[in-house]
């Protein structure tokens, strides 16, 4: 079997919520794989620090400050890499934020602004991505960051758990549509792994006692999270379109 196959070369990747966390790690790895990164997100110092971090290891990145909730603001993050490296063709919609609360205490504006980010900005930064290479007569990946909390649920979480439902059933549609621009769609589904989102959650008692009952009896690791992505965005996963692909250590087999 030729390896070539999850070679990235020659790939433009352009990675959402790329400043800290699992946007950050995917993009070094996207990186490491020989994707030109176009690295984006609101706080452009820290995409700075990612972007040096990539070119000493020899890769290629920019850092570009882009909000996923503007459409003229991705817009602007596709025209720099175009502008850079060339049409992106690999693209990781990661930008994502939570909020704990109990349904009867979810407000509209919270509601919303998980909402925003969470879905819209996937349908945002997805449709201008294909847009773009149905015009450009170019096929790609397009990977949607989800969660396991999409395919199953935890108390108090109703907008988090609802808005990465919705982005499964979104990625499954773009699937169908586009598949005939040679434009792959797929959905990622982490399962618990240690982020700024939820650190001090698992630092806690309660945390460690969650971490207990796991079938892993570990958090993962984001590292762990690069193979898969890799595997979405190359010709390795030609005809794997449509898909979610879950990386929790059988935490959805238990509680499927």
């Amino acid at each position: 079997m030729n390896l070539d196959i999850f070679s990235l070369s020659g790939r433009v990747a352009l990675v959402t919520g790329a400043s800290s966390g699992i946007g950050r790690v995917l993009a070094q790895g996207l990186a490491a794989a020989g994707a030109c990164v176009v690295a984006v997100a609101r706080r452009t110092e820290r995409l700075n620090d990612l972007v040096a971090e990539i070119e000493r290891s020899g890769g290629r990145a920019i850092a570009v400050q882009g909000d996923v909730t503007d459409p003229e603001s991705v817009a602007k993050a596709f025209d720099a890499a175009e502008n850079a490296f060339g049409i992106a063709d690999v693209i990781v919609s990661n930008a994502g934020v939570t909020e704990a609360r109990n349904f009867l205490k979810i407000d509209a504006a919270a509601r919303d602004a998980i909402f925003d980010t969470n879905l819209r900005g996937v349908w945002n930064v997805g449709q201008e991505a294909a847009r773009r290479l149905v015009g450009a007569g170019k096929g790609g990946s397009i990977i949607n960051v989800a969660s396991v909390l999409g395919l199953a649920v935890q108390p108090g979480l109703a907008s988090y758990c609802s808005s990465k439902g919705a982005v499964i059933q979104l990625t499954r549609a773009m699937a169908v549509d586009l598949t005939r621009h040679n434009i792959r769609v797929n959905a990622l589904a982490p399962g618990w792994f240690k982020t700024e989102l939820n650190e001090a959650f698992f630092d806690s008692p309660a945390g460690a006692e969650r971490v207990a009952q796991m079938p892993a009896r570990r958090l993962g690791k984001i590292e762990e999270l690069i193979g898969p992505v890799i595997m979405l965005a190359s010709d390795a996963g030609s005809f794997v379109n449509g898909s979610v692909v879950v990386v929790d250590g059988a935490l959805n087999a238990l509680v499927a």
